[in-house]
């Protein structure tokens, strides 16, 4: 795509504004997971056939987080608290869902959704390294 082409397209797309954008990014992000080499594994075998109650989780989730509207309830770290993953996982994740946010949206709610995703990501990695190394104990 040429910078003038882009220049207008990155003008003309919007903030993430409501659930139905959550729904477009997680969505999105979601198809490019499960067919990632690296995380694709890791995601299909863990969720199995429950892909359209895992999405509905991070709809809310994500409307949570970003639009301040609380329709999750739950503990996101213990279902990943055992998973084979490392920091290699969690920057390849990181890069879909960033890439993604940047092909669909543009704004605030934009760039604070990547600044939460390093957060939690950086979080993520260094409970799972904790319980790697220190095995029967907990952190929940």
């Amino acid at each position: 795509m040429n910078s003038i082409y882009y220049s207008i397209y990155k003008f003309m797309k919007k903030d993430i504004e409501n659930l139905e954008d959550v729904k477009q990014l997680v969505n999105m992000f979601y198809e490019r997971v499960r067919i990632n080499e690296l995380i694709g594994p890791i995601f299909n075998a863990k969720i199995q056939d429950r892909w359209e109650m895992h999405l509905q989780q991070m709809y809310n989730f994500w409307q949570t987080v970003l639009l301040e509207e609380h329709t999750y309830n739950g503990r996101p770290f213990p279902p990943h608290a055992h998973l084979p993953i490392s920091q290699e996982h969690f920057d390849t994740w990181l890069e879909l869902f960033k890439n993604t946010l940047d092909e669909l949206f543009d704004g605030p709610k934009v760039e604070e959704a990547k600044w939460r995703a390093n957060q939690m990501a950086q979080m993520f990695l260094n409970k799972i390294e904790y319980f790697k190394e220190y095995t029967g104990k907990t952190l929940l």
